[in-house]
């Protein structure tokens, strides 16, 4: 063990499914050992990662506005009017989601 290249081992384990999966992606390469394959990958790949928590902020402010409406829509049903507050409400939230969406849009360019 002490004249190999690689004398450090590495190990884990995988399911039966996660195994198959790489099976067939090896067998799109010219690699046929899975220890070749395992060390290219790690060396070689790349992982993506995206930052989604712009996008869950969006989500919850739009949320938000659709709690907003449903009172607003509610208040109108059982009073038969609709009140300045409430529009003005709406107009804010509204203007944070557009802020907001174009920051998101703005860190994907």
């Amino acid at each position: 063990m002490e004249n190999r290249k690689r004398n450090i081992q590495i190990k884990f384990r995988v399911t039966e499914k996660e195994r198959e999966l790489i099976e067939k992606k090896m067998a799109q390469l010219p690699i046929h050992k899975i220890g070749a394959y395992m060390r290219k990958t790690a060396i070689d790949g790349y992982i993506i990662y995206t930052d989604l928590s712009p996008i869950k902020e969006y989500a919850k402010e739009l949320q938000a506005i659709g709690k907003n409406i449903n009172q607003i829509a509610k208040r109108v049903n059982e009073t038969g009017s609709i009140y300045k507050d409430d529009i003005t409400a709406l107009q804010e939230k509204m203007n944070e989601v557009w802020q907001l969406q174009r920051k998101i849009l703005m860190s994907l360019k």
